[in-house]
């Protein structure tokens, strides 16, 4: 199932607090892993909870930070071509560590941008890509909507998750 929290929020001063404790409130939906990525200094924060599905060892932890550095994606679902992905980056040269579709997705999304990759995956799936480098946070979701993402949005930024309760405190 896997679960995905996050917070963009450059006033906040709890980041690291509110990341771990939202992360907990999604323990259920991932007993397999727990992965939290914090940037004091831009206001971001993102935990995710794993169900390992298609690469069970630690390379399919997430966030999970581009090879090239400048992204981090928490992502919940599968892409169901992730197969199809893996080989055209491959023949473009790319190298993978895993054999989780997380990795494919941040590499095509390093690769071709979040747009082209939206536009060409079949799967489903709730995604946070965070550009590092432009420091702007993207939010998306498959196109018929199966992954449950939750947005709120205040004067001071906004959280994000895969339900309602992890975006509390």
């Amino acid at each position: 199932m896997c679960g995905l929290v996050g917070r963009l929020d450059p006033s906040a001063t709890d980041l690291r607090a509110w990341v771990e404790a939202a992360t907990d409130r999604l323990a259920h939906r991932g007993p397999d892993d727990r992965g939290t990525h914090v940037e004091e200094e831009a206001g971001l924060a993102l935990g995710h909870r794993r169900l390992s599905i298609l690469d069970l060892s630690s390379l399919g932890h997430q966030p999970m930070v581009s090879d090239s550095g400048r992204y981090v994606l928490a992502f919940n679902g599968e892409i169901y071509d992730h197969l199809d992905l893996r080989a055209d980056l491959e023949a473009g040269g790319h190298r993978f560590r895993g054999t989780s579709d997380t990795e494919e997705l941040l590499a095509a999304g390093d690769r071709w941008g979040l747009p082209a990759v939206l536009r060409r995956v079949d799967g489903m799936f709730a995604i946070a890509l965070w550009d590092r480098r432009d420091r702007r946070l993207a939010l998306a979701r498959d196109r018929m909507g199966e992954k449950p993402l939750f947005v709120r949005t205040d004067r001071r930024g906004v959280r994000f998750g895969s339900e309602l309760k992890a975006l509390w405190g």
